[in-house]
């Protein structure tokens, strides 16, 4: 049987899933993108010890370095799921605002950016937010500042991959919350008609961590996605 590869958005490891990789039949590998700093390189690093072929999803971050793994393998992936993530590369705006928050991890504050820069655009309200906050937080600490100063790089000198999804022939997945601020409504629909082939799914009180905010949602867009 094919495994599903699962990649986590910035700051998280395999928590971030929820634990729907339980649910839905087939072998998982969860990868964590915290060995190199660009997309090329993590994607290089994943594909030097991944299996011969896989289906692949990945959230936010992980989405990105799905679509760059895609873009240097796109034999080996047989499906392809992108959740809350963006196709573009990183806006001028953006990029201006990472120095400062690397400078802030490295010298100490990686809790303090996380806090204020980080976590309040995440959720929607919900009686569960605080609770994955403070799951958001213990994963962050947990892989450090190094890492991310290491993801914080690769997110803003990737490239633009959407002729790497207007080539993508197999079966694909583009979901998000419908309230997500950092990865917006527009993107996906981008990535959709990309991909004319792939289903769109928007969950209802959701925003850019859907799958810990509506893990059983979630995990049926995946089950159908793989069936």
């Amino acid at each position: 049987m094919t495994p599903l590869v699962l990649i986590p958005g910035m700051m998280c490891d395999a928590r971030m899933w929820g634990g729907i990789d339980a649910t839905l039949g087939v072998p998982v590998i969860h990868h964590l993108p915290t060995g190199a700093d660009s997309m090329p390189a993590l994607a290089a690093r994943f594909l030097t010890g991944a299996p011969p072929t896989f289906a692949l999803a990945g959230l936010s971050l992980g989405g990105i370095l799905a679509m760059e793994i895609l873009r240097q393998a796109p034999a080996r992936v047989t499906r392809l799921a992108l959740l809350d993530t963006n196709p573009r590369a990183e806006m001028p705006e953006a990029q201006a605002r990472r120095a400062p928050q690397i400078a802030r991890a490295l010298a100490g504050d990686l809790e303090g950016v996380m806090r204020d820069d980080m976590k309040p655009n995440y959720l929607a309200p919900g009686p569960r937010k605080d609770e994955i906050l403070n799951l958001c937080m213990d994963m962050a600490l947990s892989l450090g500042p190094e890492t991310f100063a290491r993801q914080s790089r690769a997110l803003r000198d990737r490239a633009d991959q959407q002729a790497t999804l207007a080539a993508y022939k197999g079966p694909a997945l583009v979901l998000m919350g419908a309230e997500d601020r950092l990865c917006p409504l527009d993107r996906h629909q981008l990535m959709h008609v990309l991909m004319p082939q792939s289903q769109l799914r928007i969950l209802p009180a959701a925003a850019h961590l859907p799958p810990l905010e509506r893990p059983a949602e979630t995990a049926a867009a995946l089950r159908d996605w793989l069936a």
